[in-house]
């Protein structure tokens, strides 16, 4: 005999067949959805929720319709079914529907994560500012940066902090600048610009009070010169509590620079290799976590000829051997050279965060640094308080950076409202040059160059 009982029932009355198929189907639909956690109320835990949220564009790219119908329609705003709000009534109805649905006991709300354009906010009065203080932070900062220290006493510019639009900045303080970059290294490479902003970094992680704490390990850099050695190529600090180490090393042109052997008396001079970054880059990439580049106030026919630096490129001279007036196109075909460098790099150093800060802009009047130049004012935000561009106006550095894993920290158009902030007038009277309008007092706006990177990093 074949089949049993059920079999001969269906074969003898197939109406009955689709008398049972109609009132099992819900069961089954019942059952199927069941074991989605999002959809109904069966013990829902927070994990599931989690991973529920983190899945959801995962559902999208796979095309998952009958979920997404679901989402549509009783997740996301859009029409859908009205739902009993009693918590005992585990079913709702739809006009269209003839058998119940399984309840959505929550919304879920579909956030898209934009990136913060830090550069784009505006400049607030802040009682509690400077984060230090300029008296207790002498092991820092030397005395031709310490304004206060050289007489200036309208210091009214430090009280001042940078709100981006539309995003909050985290507190950039000692401690949790360290607690970030617990057992890593921070190295800024560039100009005397980036040297403030070590400087800065240093008296934030500090709090401007001398520290017993703090290790020179210039040793391990390389950057340890023994006596009479004219200038010290950086310095490099590590915090034992954190095994945290801050550095900075002085390469104002990020190029390789190779001593020239000259056939005449004159002073030696340099190839400045356009194509190659500096060997203390190439040796030490591997020991950062995060990277600070910068070049910028050297660029022009002045400080090449001070620093007698001859333009190179493929190993060979570039021209005839006379400087160009304008190095501006010199110092675009570095940034990208050095960037597109850089991001070959970053594919095997995943961790590694890179950034390459935009030019610290200059407030000259009437003159530039060798000619008379002077930049007098000191009432803050005289040329407004806002910055509304999308792009930077630094756009060599922002061009260099597109497309790549290299980020851009974009310090130049909020640091061009802040004139007041220069050193000015108020500098060593052993100096021949009488204003500084390129570098800054500190306290001041090289700090919110490092709130800016913390925030990123």
């Amino acid at each position: 005999m074949k089949g049993g009982f059920i079999h001969k029932l269906l074969v003898d009355k197939p109406w009955l067949g689709l008398v049972v198929l109609f009132f099992a189907m819900p069961i089954v639909v019942l059952v199927l959805l069941g074991g989605s956690p999002v959809l109904t109320d069966f013990s829902i835990t927070p994990e599931q929720r989690k991973a529920f949220s983190q899945g959801l564009g995962f559902l999208e790219q796979q095309g998952q319709q009958r979920f997404r119908n679901d989402l549509s329609g009783g997740l996301v705003g859009s029409p859908g079914p009205t739902y009993n709000e009693s918590r005992s009534q585990k079913t709702a109805t739809r006009d269209d529907d003839c058998f119940p649905m399984p309840k959505v006991i929550y919304k879920v709300t579909l956030v898209y994560l934009v990136e913060c354009n830090y550069a784009k906010g505006k400049w607030i009065a802040d009682e509690k500012r400077p984060v230090y203080s300029s008296y207790e932070c002498k092991r820092w900062i030397p005395k031709k940066y310490n304004c206060g220290a050289m007489g200036r006493t309208d210091l009214s510019f430090e009280s001042y902090r940078w709100q981006p639009h539309g995003c909050e900045m985290p507190e950039l303080s000692g401690p949790n600048f360290l607690d970030r970059m617990r057992n890593k290294t921070l190295a800024f490479i560039g100009d005397s610009l980036g040297k403030q902003q070590f400087m800065s970094m240093m008296c934030i992680a500090t709090k401007g009070k001398h520290s017993p704490k703090v290790e020179d390990v210039g040793w391990k850099y390389g950057l340890v010169k023994a006596p009479p050695a004219r200038r010290i190529d950086g310095w490099a600090y590590r915090f034992p509590g954190t095994n945290t180490t801050v550095l900075f090393y002085w390469s104002p042109s990020l190029c390789e620079l190779e001593a020239l052997m000259n056939t005449a008396r004159s002073a030696k001079s340099y190839a400045l290799h356009l194509d190659r970054p500096a060997r203390f880059l190439k040796k030490y990439l591997h020991s950062f976590d995060t990277l600070v580049l910068n070049t910028g106030h050297h660029w022009n026919k002045v400080r090449f000829s001070i620093n007698r630096w001859k333009l190179y490129a493929d190993g060979k001279p570039l021209g005839n051997g006379t400087l160009p007036e304008d190095l501006g196109p010199f110092r675009n075909l570095k940034l990208h050279n050095i960037v597109r460098w850089l991001d070959s790099e970053l594919i095997r150093r995943p961790y590694m965060k890179v950034f390459l800060r935009t030019n610290s802009p200059r407030h000259f009047l009437h003159g530039d640094w060798n000619t008379g130049g002077s930049c007098n004012n000191t009432t803050p935000l005289s040329a407004g308080s806002e910055v509304l561009e999308d792009h930077s106006s630094d756009l060599p550095a922002e061009h260099a950076v597109t497309g790549t894993r290299v980020k851009l920290l974009d310090i130049t158009s909020i640091s061009q409202l802040r004139s007041e902030g220069h050193i000015a007038d108020h500098t060593l009277k052993s100096l021949s040059v009488k204003y500084d309008c390129s570098h800054w007092c500190l306290p001041g706006i090289p700090d919110m160059w490092n709130e800016i990177l913390f925030a990123q990093i």
